[in-house]
């Protein structure tokens, strides 16, 4: 699969530089991608190549202090939960920049903390339209989800995902697909076994292809 993929440089509300992969496509519907820690927004490139085959414009970013954006690729390790928190606005600058090229509908992916901060952002966003959380936690980092679930409205959509093995995890995913509020779409997958975060597509490589068909049906 030929991916035609475009390396881009965003700017944060609060002054940070946010290196990113763009997959553009010729449509008015997109994806943000958040990694898991330690990882970089490579961890989604297959993912991204087939949500852009399917037909969304697709961008993965790496969260400050890793990978090529400001303070990467280990600045992270020395972050304060302040400066893990202030990561939202790396996802904002996200969805300004899908925005500003053109997709109207916007829908979000992350992994473990990456997870977190997305479901943050469609609590936050009404105008955010799905979100699928791999392998999110209660508290991580200063970044709580369970009130943030209590958020989401009508008309989201949300797809919670964890594997058995990762038992934080998938305590996580139960927690908060019960307080997600019964008007709001809300799906729940737990595999017997398969890992943490984006590791999941490795493990069970069917995964993508099932989100795919998933975003495709909530456009």
């Amino acid at each position: 699969m030929h991916m035609n993929t475009e390396c881009v440089t965003l700017h944060t509300n609060d002054g940070v530089a946010i290196a990113a992969d763009y997959y553009p496509a010729d449509v008015d519907r997109g994806v943000i991608l958040a990694h898991m820690m330690p990882a970089d927004r490579k961890s989604w490139a297959a993912l991204a190549g087939t949500l852009q085959a399917a037909g969304f414009r697709v961008i993965a970013i790496d969260l400050r202090g890793h990978g090529e954006s400001q303070g990467g690729p280990v600045g992270y390790k020395k972050f304060s939960d302040a400066e893990h928190r202030a990561s939202i606005q790396d996802v904002k600058a996200a969805a300004e920049a899908l925005a500003e090229r053109g997709a109207s509908t916007i829908h979000l992916g992350g992994a473990s903390i990456g997870a977190n901060l997305v479901l943050q952002y469609a609590a936050e966003h009404e105008e955010v339209a799905s979100a699928i959380l791999l392998s999110p936690g209660l508290e991580y980092r200063g970044l709580a989800t369970e009130a943030h679930a209590r958020r989401i409205r009508k008309g989201q959509a949300i797809y919670y995902i964890a594997a058995e093995d990762d038992i934080y995890s998938a305590e996580t995913v139960k927690k908060l697909f019960a307080v997600t509020p019964e008007y709001a779409e809300k799906e729940l997958h737990v595999f017997p076994a398969g890992g943490h975060g984006t590791n999941l597509f490795k493990t069970h490589p069917e995964l993508m292809e099932e989100l795919t068909q998933w975003l495709t049906e909530r456009t």
